[in-house]
Order: C-alpha cells, then structure tokens, then sequence
C-alpha cells in the first residue's frame, strides 16, 4: 500500500553543505550552496524508505549468499535496516539534506548503528539501480492500491446502480435531452470506464514488473551476484534483461501517469454530471450536508465542491504526465540527473488521484436522488421521437431517411401546438403521414421507450440487472 505518512526532517533552511563522504575521496571542498540546494531531494524522495529498506535487505541477503560478504555482516546489516525501519515509521528519525536524498540518509544511519559492516551493503550495486528499483516498488505498489480503490469506487456505483434500475431519466447528446435512458444504466456506463482503467492498471503492472537490481551503475558488476533471487525476492517476475535500459528507463513511470491521466478524465466527466445534477436548474440529485458546502455571502447555497476539486485536479494529472514526457524525451542513456525529476510528478499523482478516487466513491453512495424531477425531465424536448421514428419503420415498413424527415414534421406540428408528442390526436398525425394508426401511442410513454430498449447494452432495465450481475463477476472480486 502507498504510504505518503510524513517523517521528520531536517532544519528547515538546507544547512551548510559539507563534503558528502559518500562521493569517495576525490572531494576536499564542499558544493557550492546552490548546486548543494538544486541537487538535494530528500524532501520528497523520503517517501521511498520503505521500498529502499525492503530492496536493500533482499541485496544484502543475496551478497551473503553468494559468499561476496559474510552471513554475520549480512545478518547485521538486516537487523540495522529493519530497525531503522521502525524508527522511520514511529517518527523517530531525522532525515538530512545535507545527505542528499533518502538511500544517503538510509545509509549513513546504517553506518552509525551498525559501524564498519554498512559500507559493505554497496558492493555490487550503485546508486543508479538502487533508485530504479525502489522507485519500481513504489510504482508497483501504486498500481496495487489503485487496482483497489477503484474496484471500491465500482462497487458503490454498481450499488446504486441496482437502487435505480428503473428510475428513468434524460439521456444527452449535446447536452440536450436525446432519449430517455435510466440512472441505473447511466450508472453503470461508469462502471465499464473504470473496468477499462484497471485493466491498463494490470497490463501495465505486469510489464513492469522486472528488477533492475543489479545493473549497477550501468555495464552490470563483475561480482558473481544473483539476480534472480533478489528479483523474486522483491516479488519481481524477473531481472532486467539489459543493465543500460534498467537503469535508465521510466517508461513504468509515464504508464502509471498515463493511467492515472486516463483515469481523471473519467472521475472528471463524473464529477461534472454531478455538479449539473445538483444544480437547481437540473434537480435530478441533491448532496448530504457531509458532501456540501456553503457561501460566505450566499446563505442559501449548498456548492458540490468536492465534485469540482476532482474536476479541478484532473487538469492537475495531466501535467504531471507532461512533465515526464518532456523530460525524459532527450535523454541519452544511461543515468542522468533529469531523472531525479522523475519522482515529484508520480508522488503528486499518486496523493491526488487516491483523494479524487476515495471522494468520488463517497459522493457516488452519498447523493439521493429526485425520481419524479428525473422523470419529468425524461419526457421532455421530444425525447421519444426516435421511438415514434422507429414504429414508422417497423409498423409501416418506411425507409429511416423517411420516417425521420415525418417524424420531424410532426415534432414541429406539436411545438407550435405547445404540446407533447403523445399529446396529438391522431388526425393531427394523420395529416402529416395517413397510414399512422392509434396503436402508435404504445411506444410514446417514457417508461415504454426505456423498456423497449433491449438489444445488448441497452437501457432497458432488465438489460441493467442482467448487466448488473455480469459487473459483480467481472469486477468485484
């Protein structure tokens, strides 16, 4: 699970740089103040402690096993980093810029705790596919957790789906009323977006899923290491097949945001029916007073600004996926320091979406809806001429092309009138097409119109149960 709990960090202001005595023996003067200010990511790279403690131990294991260190530096360097881990989730310890970023600051506790055996965890391995792998975890255990939060937001929308089967409503084109669709078959068009997201989510977890551990900087190690075993270790179906591409590729990353981009589009299109909906002019849907909020000068306004902030953000996503792009287009390979960039927009991402996610899916079981207002609004703006249309054809076996043009006429006969469709006598229709018969006002209901609706996919609410039943197999398990 994606972990974004904050730890301690160091003095506000990044402090005098020192020599970083993880950089060798070249050094004998420290950076400049503002290369140390550019260069120093701890501040968001800290987030990794986890999958950097978790990578480090399965190394560890493997350079013991292969009799590269000793079992007893092995086990020491084990019990260090596992209690560093305790101490980084309970808020017991101190992250310092002036080591850099997370892997340095990891490190150097290791060292204070467990002395000269912590310069051993190195061996075999850079900094280069230390990051690359941490970072793959913490991808892959986004993918994880949103496979999760979206199957939770399915579910509600699937709940209420079964609530409305056959609460009829305006379907739209244009934003204009089109034809009488139900809530439960508008529903569940969200569910089926959503199923396609996790699907992107789960190809793109499995393609990701190999280990870079071991590529070291770039050319591979001369150590006989075994990269299989850290590679399942790490739950990793696999190790990278060449070191240049595992250490410099982000390509994981950019499907992550482009599944999390995707999948705003989605909440964002929700989140806009919701804001309509709620809206006086509509009525179809009203918000608890927990999912609504007021106005410092407006007593009377109940805003969905939950709604809007999903919407809102969904822009937000879709910078995050830009800023990736743009910096990876031109890099040679392998490593770069660009790709210390790479973290921010994926961090952000991942907080963000799961709020946009874990709202909307409260909203979704939140709002009541008005049947009778949604009803009414079904019947209007002409709303059952496709079916009027449809009876032409298969009554009087007219071409489409001439029904529609009928149809049309008569739609124009009855808003001069100022009535309804069904409100025409039948010598009104009479006179636009004679062969109309009086069994022509079975099909001008609204409730008539939705059921007829049965081919696959349609809004017919016994297609909504039976469509209903095949999403809980599908997507809720």
């Amino acid at each position: 699970m994606v972990d974004s709990k904050k730890t301690k960090t160091g003095a506000k202001d990044t402090p005098k740089p020192q020599v970083n005595q993880m950089w060798g023996g070249q050094f004998s003067s420290a950076p400049a103040e503002l290369l140390a200010k550019i260069n120093v990511s701890v501040g968001f790279d800290k987030r990794l402690f986890r999958q950097d403690i978790r990578g480090s131990i399965a190394h560890a294991k493997m350079l013991s096993r292969q009799k590269i260190i000793t079992d007893a530096d092995s086990k020491a360097i084990v019990d260090g980093l596992s209690a560093i881990l305790r101490d980084i989730e309970a808020g017991n310890f101190t992250f310092n810029d002036s080591l850099e970023d997370v892997h340095m600051n990891i490190e150097s506790a290791l060292k204070d705790r467990i002395g000269e055996a912590a310069g051993r965890l190195h061996t075999a391995r850079s900094r280069n596919d230390q990051v690359a792998t941490d970072f793959r975890l913490y991808v892959r255990d986004a993918f994880d957790a949103f496979d999760a939060a979206f199957m939770a937001l399915q579910r509600g929308l699937i709940k209420r789906a079964e609530e409305h089967t056959g609460t009829l409503m305006p379907g739209f084109t244009h934003l204009q009323v089109a034809q009488p669709v139900t809530l439960g078959h508008h529903l569940m068009a969200y569910v089926e977006m959503f199923g396609r997201d996790r699907e992107r989510i789960r190809d793109a977890r499995k393609r990701m899923n190999e280990s870079p551990l071991g590529a070291a900087a770039l050319a591979g190690t001369s150590f006989p290491i075994d990269r299989e075993y850290t590679a399942q270790s790490l739950g990793f179906d696999g190790p990278m097949a060449n070191s240049l591409d595992a250490v410099s590729s982000r390509d994981f990353a950019l499907e992550f945001l482009a599944m999390a981009a995707i999948s705003a589009v989605h909440l964002s299109r929700l989140a806009e029916e919701m804001v309509n909906w709620s809206s006086v002019q509509f009525g179809f849907i009203r918000f608890s007073d927990s999912w609504s909020t007021g106005s410092s000068i407006m007593p009377q306004k109940r805003n969905p600004d939950a709604a809007e902030l999903v919407r809102g953000k969904s822009g937000r996503m879709f910078g995050n996926l830009m800023s990736l792009l743009a910096t990876m287009k031109a890099l040679p390979l392998a490593y770069n320091k660009d790709m210390q960039e790479d973290k921010e927009p994926v961090f952000d991402t991942v907080e963000n979406l799961m709020v946009c996610v874990q709202a909307m899916t409260s909203m979704v079981l939140d709002f009541a809806a008005d049947k009778e207002k949604m009803e009414e609004a079904a019947s209007q703006a002409y709303a059952n001429a496709t079916d009027l249309a449809d009876w032409l054809v298969r009554e009087l076996k007219l071409p489409f092309r001439d029904a529609h043009h009928i149809t049309a006429k008569l739609v124009k006969v009855a808003s001069g009138k100022g009535k309804a469709l069904e409100e025409l006598s039948l010598k009104d229709m009479q006179v636009i097409e004679p062969k109309i018969r009086k069994d022509v006002f079975k099909v001008l209901s609204t409730i008539d119109s939705v059921k007829s609706r049965t081919s696959y996919g349609g809004t017919a609410p016994d297609n909504v149960r039976r469509a209903i039943a095949d999403a809980k197999k599908q997507y809720l398990k």
